[in-house]
C-alpha cells in the first residue's frame, strides 16, 4: 500500500534550494513570533549547501535563531569534511548570528563524550522547531544508518561507530529528537536515490521513515 507523503518535485538544484530556504525563514519567522526564538537544525552532506548559501540575505532575526547539528563527523576542528566547517562556509560566517546561539557538536573530543554533551545541551529546550535532513541511498538519514545499534536508542544524542561510510565513528541527534521536532524536511537528491524513495512510499521501513515530514526532491 503506497503511503501518503507530503511530496515536493523540482526540476533542478536552484528551484529546490530556493523552496526550502523559503521554508526555512517561514518558519523561523513562526517559531520566533510564537516563542521568540527559532531552534534549527541543520543538515550535513552537500545538498543543503545552497539552500544555506541563499539564506544569507534572509529577512530573519539572526540573533533569535539557534542553529544545531543532525550529526557530526569526528574529525578534528575545521577539517573540510565535518559539517559545521561546510555550514560555516556557506552561511553561518556570513550572518549576524551570535557564536552562543551555535550549538556545534563537539566530535573531535570522541563520538561518546561529543554525545554526551551533546545531550545535555539538548535537554535544556523543549523540542526543536525545524530540522532540514537528507537521505543517503541506504535510506539513512543525518548518521541513522540501518541495523546499526544507535538507532534503537532512545537518548537525545547517540553515539554512532561503524558507520558504513568514513569516517566510522560519528555523533547524530537520536530518532527521538528528530521525530520530536515540529517540523522536519526531508532535501532528497539524485537518481540514486529513487528506489528507496519509492520503496518509502510503499511503506517499507528505512531509519528515514519518519511521518508527518515535507519531502522535497530530484530524483
Amino acid at each position: 500500500m503506497t503511503i501518503d507523503m507530503n511530496i515536493q518535485h523540482y526540476t533542478n538544484m536552484e528551484d529546490l534550494a530556493q523552496g526550502v530556504a523559503d521554508l526555512v525563514v517561514q518558519s523561523g519567522e513562526q517559531a520566533i513570533a510564537k516563542r521568540g526564538v527559532f531552534h534549527w537544525a541543520l543538515a550535513g552532506g552537500t545538498s543543503p549547501k545552497l539552500c544555506y548559501e541563499m539564506l544569507c540575505d534572509a529577512p530573519i532575526d539572526w540573533k533569535k535563531v539557534h542553529v544545531w547539528f543532525g550529526d557530526e563527523r569526528c574529525l578534528p576542528v575545521g577539517d573540510v569534511e565535518r559539517n559545521d566547517e561546510m555550514a560555516n562556509q556557506a552561511f553561518l560566517n556570513h550572518v549576524p548570528m551570535p557564536e552562543s546561539n551555535i550549538h556545534r557538536i563537539h566530535a573531535e573530543l570522541g563520538a561518546k563524550e561529543a554525545a554526551k554533551q551533546y545531550v545535555d545541551a539538548l535537554s535544556l529546550i523543549s523540542c526543536l522547531d525545524l530540522v532540514l535532513l537528507g537521505m543517503g541511498e541506504d535510506g539513512h538519514t543525518a548518521s541513522l544508518f540501518p541495523d546499526n545499534p544507535a538507532l534503537l536508542s532512545h537518548d537525545l544524542a547517540v553515539a554512532v561507530y561503524d558507520s558504513p561510510k568514513p569516517p566510522s565513528d560519528r555523533v547524530s541527534m537520536g530518532y527521538k529528537t528528530l521525530k520530536a521536532a515540529r517540523q522536519r524536511i526531508m532535501m532528497v537528491t539524485g537518481e540514486g536515490k529513487r528506489e528507496v524513495f519509492e520503496r518509502l512510499r510503499l511503506g517499507e521501513d528505512f531509519p528515514i521513515s519518519i511521518n508527518d515530514s515535507e519531502w522535497h526532491t530530484i530524483l
